[in-house]
């Protein structure tokens, strides 16, 4: 279906109307067939109840790109629900600035407003501590708080995932869809996109610290790659962000505002699902609760969860499908056993080393009052200045050690100090690096704490309960102290504020990653992609859910395995290919495309 942006105001409407008629004709938004009135013996399922050939449970990174691809069909509908609210934009009554103003991302993170601001369980190898897991509960989901990092990870975690059972996933099929999906301001070449709808920048501050960080990679031994999303991962640059002159731009912005004049697509906001509705073995609707009214929208071809990584394997569960002994437990009666649901919980865990800057360009006059007004103006007149990025805009991907076939390691550099999450002021002036492995071994699991859908769910990621991961996380400082110590900083480089210089030995090292390491808000692979044939899968290679029929999972928890790198564009990649699967469109596919080998891995680098 042609953009109605391009067709003009009036040709927009004329296709509109048209588009609605049909639907109307042929009852395809309003019909209650036989068998969703015995999806439930409750009264409620003999009233005329809303029925739309896709619902899509969610509307974050995921949801977003369904709800925008299913709809080019205009034969098809969809109705998308989202636990919270809309990101208000300019022309709305309320603009929401913090999520749409890139340098606001960590006023997201403090509340509750647009987060679901999900806790652990106490990480016995962590000394105890609860972390933090905020998770977008907006439009656009994750992709309104996330930090804008546009990181693919690397070709052959998607080989490695054709390895685990996710047959027609790997790298030369997924390539594609992450070039179907961006428009990089680059422009197009064999590993970019350059008409997609999500818009992927690099940074614009040249900023003389993340030179510095760069020249001081390179300094220590790794090689510069102009692209890390194209043919090297491998070395230190710049890093591509998902902003859109000056703006965020979220699956929100890319995918679901240019859709929201289709007639066939129906948002509900302010939605929580409680219950995936079942005739027998086949998911037919689900349940909701909307400003305190129980309600129920039926789905004529399929039920797609895209709740991400915590909540869609939640509503699994609350509905039935699980492991049968603990829903059983719960008072849940079982649709399905699969033992897999909540399982293989896999995160990224990352921590920051900082050095106190001897010159005072960091970020931290920038969080006074006068200069955030002074931000705060030039970003809301022209989109430009300090407000129009998230600072995070150099980076790298080095290995750990010898024979490590690619890159297991991630720096994200930033030219500002960062305390509890942005929950704390800076208080000097100071530079860090966040760091952290990219393939850990420890493998968490998730569970209902109860059959009430308002109750978080227990998490345990199980943090470096292996001693391969407390290792990586020593070298990951020791590397990181090696960077900082390069000529590039000299002019910079003030004491060092975290470790510390008190900490020197591996003892010391392993005592502060306990202390201060912390989640890259990664969360994935909870309901496993796989063949039948494996008893921890969840959903297979067509991103359906083992055993039961119209129901699909496309969002972060069916990765088989966690990527090397951020979370964001996968999700969107594969949210494009599950969208082609689901259409019964051809897969596409781009053999050949060369990737980057080190040129010996007998050493680190």
């Amino acid at each position: 279906m042609p953009s109605l942006a391009m067709m003009g105001q009036a040709g927009a409407q004329r296709l509109a109307t048209r588009t609605w008629r049909r639907f109307m004709k042929d009852g395809r938004c309003f019909t209650t067939s036989a068998s969703h009135q015995n999806a439930s013996s409750s009264p409620a399922s003999n009233q005329k109840t809303p029925s739309y050939s896709y619902v899509v449970i969610g509307a974050g990174s995921a949801g977003c790109v369904l709800a925008n691809r299913l709809t080019e069909d205009a034969q098809e509908s969809v109705c998308l629900l989202e636990a919270g609210p809309k990101d208000k934009w300019l022309g709305s009554s309320r603009l929401s600035w913090k999520i749409h103003m890139p340098a606001a991302l960590t006023y997201n993170l403090c509340d509750d407003k647009y987060n679901w601001f999900y806790h652990t369980l106490p990480q016995a190898q962590m000394d105890n501590r609860v972390l933090y897991w905020p998770r977008g509960r907006v439009w656009g989901g994750s992709s309104s708080l996330n930090a804008m990092v546009y990181i693919r990870g690397h070709a052959e975690d998607y080989n490695r995932w054709q390895r685990e059972g996710a047959e027609g996933w790997d790298y030369e099929h997924c390539l594609p869809y992450f070039r179907k999906a961006q428009c990089h301001e680059l422009g197009e070449n064999r590993y970019r996109g350059g008409s997609g709808p999500l818009h992927v920048s690099r940074g614009k501050t040249n900023h003389p610290l993340h030179k510095a960080f760069i020249e001081a990679g390179q300094q220590a031994g790794y090689p510069f790659t102009d692209d890390m999303n194209g043919y090297q991962q491998e070395g230190v640059g710049w890093m591509d962000m998902t902003v859109y002159k000056g703006k965020r731009w979220s699956s929100a912005s890319a995918y679901l505002r240019p859709a929201l004049g289709r007639p066939n697509l129906k948002t509900e906001v302010h939605c929580m699902t409680t219950k995936i509705l079942f005739d027998g073995k086949r998911a037919v609707g689900v349940e909701y609760v909307q400003n305190g009214e129980k309600k129920r929208v039926f789905a004529d071809k399929e039920v797609i969860l895209s709740g991400g990584a915590i909540n869609s394997p939640q509503l699994l569960m609350l509905s039935g499908v699980g492991n049968a002994d603990e829903l059983k437990d719960l008072g849940i009666p079982v649709i399905q056993h699969l033992p897999g649901v909540g399982n293989n919980l896999q995160d990224h865990l990352e921590l920051y080393v900082q050095q106190q800057c001897t010159q005072p360009i960091t970020l931290y006059k920038a969080q006074k009052p006068f200069h955030m007004i002074k931000i705060g103006l030039e970003w809301l007149t022209l989109f430009t200045g300090y407000g129009a990025t998230a600072h995070l805009e150099s980076g790298g991907f080095i290995r750990s050690r010898p024979h490590v076939t690619h890159p297991d390691i991630q720096f994200h550099f930033l030219p500002s100090q960062v305390i509890d999450h942005g929950r704390v002021p800076s208080k000097i002036e100071a530079y860090q690096v966040h760091v952290g492995p990219m393939r850990s071994t420890s493998i968490g699991w998730m569970k209902l704490k109860s059959a009430n859908p308002t109750d978080h769910p227990i998490l345990q990621p199980n943090y470096l309960s292996t001693d391969i991961d407390v290792w990586e996380f020593r070298e990951c400082v020791k590397l990181s102290r090696e960077i900082f110590a390069q000529s590039a900083f000299d002019q910079f480089r003030g004491p060092e504020v975290q470790p510390g210089l008190q900490v020197q030995s591996d003892a010391d090292i392993d005592a502060f990653v306990r202390q201060k390491a912390d989640s890259a808000y990664h969360p994935s692979c909870t309901c496993k992609m796989g063949s039948a044939s494996d008893p921890t899968a969840v959903v297979d290679s067509s991103a359906r859910v083992l055993g039961l029929e119209r129901l699909r999972v496309v969002d972060a928890s069916i990765m088989p395995s966690i990527v090397s790198g951020n979370l964001n564009a996968p999700t969107i990649m594969m949210a494009e290919k599950a969208a082609d699967m689901i259409r019964g469109r051809p897969p596409l596919v781009e053999p050949g495309v060369p990737v980057y080998q080190p040129t010996t891995l007998e050493t680190q680098r």
